[in-house]
């Protein structure tokens, strides 16, 4: 039964790919909304008609299904609060816009850009707050229509309260806003077509939400809707304020806060890798939040389980790849085989398996998955692992084959293969005593006597364990490969 003293929201805008800094707020929301059996509202902010698409919203859908948030109200499945797209609301909007101004809480504006520039930058020179200076705050009828004389169209502007504004914040706690800073705002464009400023704070009011987790980025933008929040529930369009929650910036490169353009903040990036979901939520919860101080590694049910938002670190978290990758391969390692087979299936198939689809071998895989589960970080590391198995000769990487095939090689594989060739078949271990003794007989240790028979048989000089991965290949196709191996050295 969902809590109805929670009711939380997820608001993107459906432009270009999803952000990792907009899955970890998804990830609190829905963390918070679950935590609480509360109710989850996934809304789209489509009124930007220039950036917005149709392509970057179903990209939205399937990426919130993929890292598996579900959603009580919203596209797809309604609510009583439908529709849940902006762009089909528009006429809410303009409803309460006009509410506003004839309760005298927002007023028309006819300053040109020009005229707000000019006037900033005299404010400035002046020491003073550069924000708008209230010059159409009250404008008497003939000064209006003068205005509108000139054929000036003009703007809403919200008017802010000439008093000093506080909240608490569930992450920073008591913050202070003093009304210099914060000068009456824009709720309406000239061309009638309502502002975020607007639309956010009238859908949150409309859909009841209690409680806003969202970006430090939008902070400032508080006391504004707290304003305007006491406006409408004034006018009979709110209940109540909700709670506000700023979530730390995720940084970057160099300490700046990681931005659409930077390439490891696209989602799709790390799909595409292969990272799996829980593996890369987990790592996104730990941008501000920890389970435990010594623990890292959890499941997302964990993190539900444990989730409270006042215990969210206010300072900005460092976006470490290194560090996502390891808690990732940790995630692989914690699957049984079976999904692991399942979950790597894309890779092995075209366009990234470089086999024939006819030469995939089920049971091989099958075989081999346990060895290769316990070494990759992400699941694309999968194809280069296994592609010896399948390609009719080994890829062969040159950098490998320089760096193994040394002076006296081609007398040690030589060797090598006499001893596996009379070795034991169905035991790795006696395929590691065959080179083991190889090694013996030219003087060198196993690490060095095995590398040539690595490149020779799977073209790298790592990869997954040798001796299971050559019996798991077979003896007829090993020999073969080394024989391959001698006559390029003879060449």
């Amino acid at each position: 039964m969902a809590n109805a003293t929670v009711r939380v929201r997820f608001c993107p805008s459906p432009t270009g790919n999803p952000h990792v800094g907009l899955v970890r707020t998804a990830l609190f929301n829905w963390a918070f909304a679950r935590h609480n059996e509360g109710t989850l509202v996934f809304r789209i902010e489509d009124t930007d008609a220039a950036r917005d698409s149709e392509e970057s919203y179903n990209q939205l859908l399937d990426s919130m299904r993929w890292l598996g948030f579900d959603w009580d109200e919203g596209p797809e499945i309604g609510g009583p609060h439908a529709p849940y797209r902006q762009s089909q609301r528009m006429d809410i909007y303009k409803d309460v816009a006009q509410k506003l101004l004839d309760a005298g809480h927002a007023y028309h504006c006819y300053c040109s850009t020009e005229e707000l520039d000019a006037r900033r930058e005299a404010a400035r020179a002046a020491g003073k707050p550069s924000g708008y200076d209230g010059h159409c705050r009250d404008l008497t009828d003939e000064q209006k229509a003068a205005y509108v004389a000139e054929g000036r169209t003009p703007i809403v502007r919200f008017r802010m309260p000439d008093e000093a504004i506080t909240f608490t914040d569930l992450v920073r706690g008591d913050i202070t806003y003093l009304p210099e800073n914060v000068p009456d705002y824009g709720i309406v464009r000239a061309n009638g077509a309502p502002l975020y400023t607007l639309v956010n704070p009238v859908d949150d009011a409309l859909m009841e939400i209690t409680h806003v987790l969202r970006g430090e980025d939008l902070l400032s933008s508080t006391p504004r809707q707290i304003a305007l929040y006491k406006a409408l529930i004034e006018l009979g369009v709110a209940k109540e304020t909700p709670a506000f929650g700023h979530l730390p910036y995720v940084m970057g490169e160099g300490n700046k806060k990681l931005s659409k353009r930077d390439p490891e903040s696209s989602l799709n990036l790390y799909r595409e890798r292969g990272f799996l979901p829980e593996g890369l939520l987990n790592y996104l919860s730990l941008l501000g939040w920890s389970l435990s101080a010594d623990r890292d590694i959890f499941s997302i049910d964990e993190m539900v389980a444990a989730f409270d938002v006042t215990d969210v670190n206010p300072n900005p978290a460092r976006f470490d790849l290194k560090k996502c990758e390891a808690i990732n391969a940790d995630h692989i390692r914690l699957l049984d085989v079976k999904d692991f087979t399942e979950r790597c299936a894309t890779w092995l198939r075209a366009p990234f398996a470089p086999w024939a689809p006819e030469d995939f071998d089920e049971a091989k895989w099958q075989a081999i998955a346990p060895y290769a589960q316990s070494r990759m970080k992400v699941l694309s590391e999968i194809t280069d692992n296994v592609d010896f198995l399948f390609l009719p000769e080994p890829a062969v990487d040159e950098a490998s084959w320089t760096k193994a095939m040394k002076e006296g090689s081609d007398a040690l594989l030589r060797t090598a293969r006499e001893k596996l060739d009379a070795a034991d078949w169905s035991s790795p271990e006696s395929l590691k005593e065959a080179v083991l003794a190889a090694g013996e007989e030219h003087g060198l240790k196993l690490g060095k006597a095995q590398a040539p028979v690595r490149v020779a048989v799977t073209g790298r000089t790592v990869g997954l364990p040798l001796f299971e991965s050559l019996q798991i290949l077979g003896k007829e196709k090993t020999l073969a490969r080394v024989d391959a191996a001698l006559e390029r050295l003879a060449a």
